[in-house]
């Protein structure tokens, strides 16, 4: 398996997904996402596309004017009949409604938020084709997302979590049993993520081939598809050299699987098997912290600005377009900081 080929498969079952779900829209679509491909992901595409069938299908089932067509139906004076109201009343229908006449579904403000994005994609496309005369949905306004407290482990916690993958604790005696096949692989995995910060879809994707001892560097590919060289520690590059050891005297791995990181059936490891082996972890030993491969990314990104003090270098590390949302790391230090100095002022003398 040569570099990125990971990717190219992940790139190609989306686009595989977005050809299904074509065939359930208005033809138009087709158009946008042709439109649109040059500048986004197919996992974006894929996610617009899942908001906007949402969307019309709220439509056709909610409002009267458009009642007496399917979704795939819609034309572009449907669009031009969509008003700021219609979409008003989608974003309090999420709040709560029902699907399949089963279950009761509802979305945060974040969930809506995305969702309107999708639209205002759309819908700004076409105008800027003139294919419909306005954006109505540029006159709704964002609903306000509440900043959530950022979950990270604290020192101590973190190795708790390393101690527990290699020695565990707080396992059944089945667990225990599967963890000793597993040991080096999690404690590499869980020390390379809270190491260097990567995304979880950039541990999976990693290949041998992309690690350097030399220099304690790996090359990773981000989530646009641009690739670059990040570098480890002594202590993330031992717990790398003891797993690749077991690893590549492992007779019953393919010769031509790359991938650096497998499941227990000798495959490249899913990101939805990372995530439950985070899970699996921190609930052993952080039970009261909801602990995911992203709040291992924060927890580094604190710790790379408690130690560094330079915002640029935690976004530049950590792949962020935008320094905004580093910033997140430096509240988080700055809560830090208000309760050291709460007692400097001394209002009176002892």
């Amino acid at each position: 398996m040569n570099e990125n080929n990971y990717f190219k498969e992940r790139d190609f079952k989306n686009k595989v997904k977005i050809g299904e779900i074509l065939t359930t829209l208005p033809s138009f679509c087709s158009d946008f996402i042709v439109g649109i491909e040059n500048k986004t992901t197919t996992l974006t595409q894929l996610e617009y596309l899942h908001d906007i069938k949402s969307f019309f299908e709220f439509l056709i089932n909610e409002i009267f004017e458009f009642k007496d067509k399917n979704v795939e139906e819609l034309d572009y004076d449907d669009l031009s009949k969509i008003s700021s109201s219609h979409i008003e009343y989608y974003l309090n229908y999420l709040s709560s409604y029902s699907k399949d006449s089963k279950k009761i579904l509802s979305n945060a403000a974040s969930a809506k938020a995305r969702k309107l994005s999708s639209i205002r994609c759309l819908l700004n496309y076409f105008y800027k084709k003139d294919k419909i005369a306005s954006n109505v949905s540029a006159k709704i306004d964002t609903p306000k997302i509440r900043e959530k407290e950022i979950i990270r482990l604290e020192v101590d916690e973190i190795v708790k979590l390393i101690n527990e993958a290699e020695s565990p604790q707080n396992f059944s005696k089945r667990q225990k049993s599967y963890n000793e096949i597993t040991k080096k692989r999690d404690v590499a995995l869980l020390t390379l993520l809270l190491g260097t910060g990567i995304r979880v879809s950039e541990c999976v994707g990693l290949n041998i081939e992309d690690l350097d001892f030399e220099v304690n560097g790996f090359k990773i590919t981000r989530k646009g598809g641009s690739q670059v060289v990040l570098y480890f520690s002594d202590e993330v590059a031992s717990a790398l050299r003891d797993y690749l050891e077991e690893r590549l005297n492992n007779e019953n791995v393919d010769k031509n699987e790359k991938a650096l990181f497998l499941s227990i059936q000798n495959k490249r490891i899913s990101v939805r098997a990372v995530e439950k082996l985070v899970k699996k972890y921190s609930e052993a030993c952080v039970p009261l912290k909801h602990i995911t491969p992203h709040k291992l990314r924060s927890t580094y990104g604190t710790n790379l600005y408690r130690e560094t003090k330079d915002i640029y270098i935690v976004a530049d590390v950590l792949g962020h377009k935008d320094v905004n949302t580093t910033k997140k790391h430096y509240a988080a230090i700055s809560e830090d900081a208000r309760r050291n100095v709460a007692n400097v002022i001394k209002l009176r003398d002892e």
